[in-house]
């Protein structure tokens, strides 16, 4: 009798609703652990080309640690469009302003499988608020402990 690895189909995908508090998490560790979360690693029954990864909320965006001096150091850069359109902001700053949820989106969606309809799909289950509230309180959603820093 043979063993056969079992492939599975996007319809038997099953995704749970999950609830991560970032107060105090460094960024690198907790954007590997949404991305494994969104991408299905943690399943028995991950299949790299099918969305069964399961919906992330993130709370408490702008709790986020930022170790050593990266909210001085590290930059992220972007192009308007226009001719000298380079604009440059540092994590901190962005850590302080009014959107400090870009910061997790951004680390996350950069260790995502790269631009594709499935990568899309996968990204498009994080939610990331900055507060102790959040919408999806219907969903039902199960509080996880991301692991903290050793």
């Amino acid at each position: 009798m043979m063993n056969l690895t079992h492939s599975q189909k996007p319809a038997e995908a099953k995704h749970a609703w999950l609830v991560i508090d970032a107060a105090g998490i460094p960024l690198g560790r907790l954007a590997t652990q949404i991305a494994t979360l969104l991408r299905g690693k943690h399943k028995p029954t991950y299949t790299p080309h099918v969305d069964g990864g399961d919906h992330v909320v993130v709370l408490n965006a702008e709790k986020v640690k930022l170790t050593g001096h990266k909210a001085q150091n590290m930059k992220y850069q972007y192009h308007t469009g226009w001719v000298g359109g380079l604009k440059t902001i540092l994590a901190g700053d962005e850590l302080k302003g009014k959107h400090p949820e870009r910061l997790i989106e951004r680390a996350v969606e950069r260790m995502m499988p790269k631009d594709s309809p499935l990568s899309r799909a996968m990204f498009g289950k994080l939610h990331v608020y900055k507060g102790e509230t959040h919408p999806h309180v219907g969903q039902n959603p199960t509080s996880i402990k991301p692991q903290a820093a050793k």
